[in-house]
């Protein structure tokens, strides 16, 4: 039925040009039947026989940058043309156009420069990384990747960076940008001193004599980050492109880039400018933060007005509490590792509700970063507050970032406000071994609860909060549908009652991005008059068993009817 309805539309866009693009031979997952219900179930109309899916369509035809048919592989070869470039798929899975919907884009390329740090449980290990990285004499040595929840309970000291590079700073960011570690040299050059005060929200880690221990957790990770000699606007472009690149190889079409600041935003629109964007992006300026752009500059200009853009700017991300990891995230009661702690939030922690609502106001979708359950139940608070004095402003589907820990009193607010669920399954899976510490048995229940979320009314999305973590998409759905680490572990999953369904996961990559960003008439399902915004994949991701998930590859990467990775594009 819904080929028969595409085909209709489609015959009367042709012309004599012919299409740009046909994929054919392919198994077609076009994503235009009804949602499942919150428990996971299939729609009547969806393609499924209680056991297996059946792709809907098998060929796509592309012109003009827009989708003009959707259907069967003769119907669509018809339409070929002198210039037409014809894909033979053979049996390959097409699926709407991928959404990472929560990263830092530039992370990818600066950390492709900088030593990694991925891994590493000691001192040693970390010295024997950066004593083994070629670097030029003169400059700082960055590194990226040591896990600020691993190493929680027991913190780096830079006496062994001292030692091993007095003359040099070294900088070293942790895997979740809530730490970074420095050397003697590095806190000099960025002023810091044992009288150095801690700023709002966040910690510099002291010596019991007083003296800096190099770490540097939350908002205070920007004292020493900032002192990092900038790059140039043409090297900030080159690591977003970069960037993107990487993103395309793994099937992305479109990112969003959450909390974009003043250092990186002009290199944004600069390639917007010269038309040297190969996916769309979507940004989300800083709020709040040290080197956000401006807020009385934006809430005046507003948000992007023209939806075919490639760079919108038309959302801010607000920061409301730290992390669990760290503890710095927000809870109700004590931490169930260490007692008389709650960890840190709102304006203690540098949230804004004053820019934020202003941003809100002027037309912009807020997404604000909350991970506790204090934290969480406060930012729907916010929320409730903003909209009984601009009601309009419930329309724009605000997110609230992680969500990670909720009280089950405040799970159906989530619908009540229209909100979205912005999470990463690879953070829940990737902080069960220590999540359920820092929580107790009874919290953690109400821990990265996808299921419970849904059954709320919060339109869910997933992504990889990159580059803490796995952006592949073969990753992001095994984990949300197994709630297990790439070794198996734990055996039967991570509190699996609050796993999703293939077809739900897949749709929070796809179809419930582009609603949680007002363009689902645009994109997100595969229909005549669409984008040609489309994703070729090697396995079928609603049919393939979930422990074959991770064997998965990209085939192919179509932005705007543009091969942008694969098939020799």
């Amino acid at each position: 039925m819904l080929a028969t309805v595409v085909v209709a539309f489609a015959g009367g866009c042709q012309s004599s040009a012919g299409p740009s693009l046909i994929l054919h031979d392919a198994r077609v997952y076009t994503l235009a039947w009804a949602d499942p219900d919150v428990d996971g179930r299939p729609a009547p109309d969806a393609p499924y026989d209680g056991e297996r899916w059946t792709p809907d369509a098998s060929a796509v035809v592309v012109r003009d940058g827009r989708i003009v048919f959707v259907g069967a592989d003769a119907e669509a070869l018809a339409m070929r043309g002198a210039d037409t470039r014809v894909v033979d798929l053979d049996g390959a899975a097409v699926v709407p156009g991928l959404v990472e919907s929560h990263g830092h884009l530039h992370e990818i390329g600066e950390k492709a420069e900088e030593i990694s740090l991925v891994g590493v449980r000691t001192e040693a290990e970390m010295a024997e990384r950066l004593v083994g990285a070629d670097r030029p004499q003169g400059e700082w040595i960055l590194g990226t990747g040591w896990d600020e929840g691993d190493w929680a309970d027991a913190l780096p000291d830079r006496a062994f960076l001292d030692a091993l590079f007095p003359d040099r700073p070294v900088v070293l960011k942790g895997l979740r940008g809530f730490g970074t570690f420095g050397n003697a040299r590095a806190l000099e050059a960025a002023g810091l001193g044992p009288a150095t005060e801690d700023p709002v929200g966040g910690t510099l880690v002291r010596r019991p004599d007083g003296s800096l221990t190099g770490v540097l957790l939350n908002n205070a990770t920007d004292q020493l980050n900032d002192a990092v000699p900038p790059r140039s606007l043409a090297h900030k472009a080159r690591i977003l492109r970069y960037g993107m690149d990487q993103l395309l190889r793994a099937g992305y079409v479109s990112t969003h880039h959450a909390g974009v600041r003043a250092d990186y935003l002009p290199a944004y629109q600069a390639l917007a400018a010269s038309d040297s964007l190969p996916m769309r992006v979507e940004v989300l300026l800083a709020v709040g933060v040290p080197g956000a752009p401006d807020a009385e500059e934006w809430t005046r200009r507003g948000p992007t007005a023209d939806p075919e853009a490639m760079l919108q700017i038309r959302a801010v991300k607000a920061y409301y509490d730290g992390s669990l990891g760290s503890r710095g995230a927000k809870l109700l009661d004590d931490y169930a590792d260490q007692p008389g702690h709650r960890g840190i939030a709102g304006a203690d922690y540098g949230f804004d509700p004053e820019a934020t609502e202003a941003f809100i106001a002027a037309g912009f979708q807020a997404g604000i970063h909350a991970i506790g359950d204090a934290g969480n139940r406060e930012v729907l608070d916010f929320y409730e507050s903003v909209f009984s004095r601009h009601p309009e402003a419930r329309a724009l589907r605000h997110r609230v970032e992680h969500a990670q820990v909720m009280h089950p009193d405040d799970v159906a607010r989530f619908g009540a406000l229209n909100l979205v669920a912005s999470m990463e399954p690879g953070h829940a899976v990737e902080d069960s071994p220590w999540a359920g510490v820092r929580l107790g048995p009874d919290r953690v229940r109400g821990a990265y609860a996808w299921r419970s979320l849904r059954r709320g009314g919060a339109l869910l999305i997933f992504n990889a909060d990159f580059t803490g973590t796995d952006w592949s998409i073969f990753y992001g759905l095994y984990a949300a549908v197994t709630r297990q680490m790439k070794d198996g572990s734990p055996d039967g999953g991570w509190y699996p009652g609050q796993a999703v369904t293939a077809e739900e996961a897949l749709r929070a990559y796809t179809v419930w991005p582009a609603r949680a960003s007002g363009v689902e008439d645009r994109t997100g399902t595969l229909a005549a008059g669409k984008w040609a915004d489309l994703t070729v994949l090697d396995l079928d991701p609603l049919n393939t068993p979930a422990d074959s998930l991770l064997a998965g590859s990209v085939v192919m990467t179509v932005v705007g009817g543009a091969v942008r990775f694969g098939a020799d594009g």
